[in-house]
């Protein structure tokens, strides 16, 4: 009897781990669709990590790429979840994308997800690095310009 106990509790700990993966995988997926259907506006909201970037200016940034997640079976492939706190979680996912001949058809990387108001919200950043729209050398030499130049202005 204790064999089959062990063998119940077991199951429901794996069930609880699926259960949070599904979560963040439909939150995820979820998010891609409003991106894909370009509603930047709800898109904006279901992002976290949104730092001083406006919402009108997120609007312009992604009206302005052609990029966009591909439909169906390519949006997401080999999701999986590497690490789950809680609040915070990091998946592992391959995401489709179409757009402009010139841009990259999948990006495959690990995605940073934070647990905010009942759900998963990817991070702003990511969406806009995915998107085309920012890269982390170029926007961190710009920061760095300006603050060079405001310095001798002074």
């Amino acid at each position: 009897m204790s064999f089959a106990t062990l063998l119940l509790l077991v199951g429901a700990g794996v069930g609880s781990a699926s259960e949070a993966d599904a979560l963040i995988e439909k939150s995820m997926s979820d998010t891609l669709d409003t991106w894909r259907a370009g509603q930047y506006e709800q898109l904006f909201e279901q992002l976290a990590s949104r730092g001083t970037t406006t919402r009108e200016s997120f609007v312009k940034k992604m009206r302005g790429s052609s990029t966009r997640p591909a439909c169906c079976w390519q949006k997401m492939q080999n999701f999986k979840v590497v690490d789950e706190n809680g609040l915070e979680a990091t998946a592992y996912a391959k995401i489709g994308l179409e757009g402009t001949a010139g841009s990259p058809s999948s990006a495959t990387r690990e995605f940073k997800l934070t647990f905010q108001e009942g759900l998963w919200k990817m991070q702003l950043p990511d969406v806009l690095r995915i998107a085309g729209t920012t890269s982390k050398k170029g926007s961190g030499k710009k920061k760095h310009n300006s603050k060079k130049a405001r310095g001798s202005n002074l």
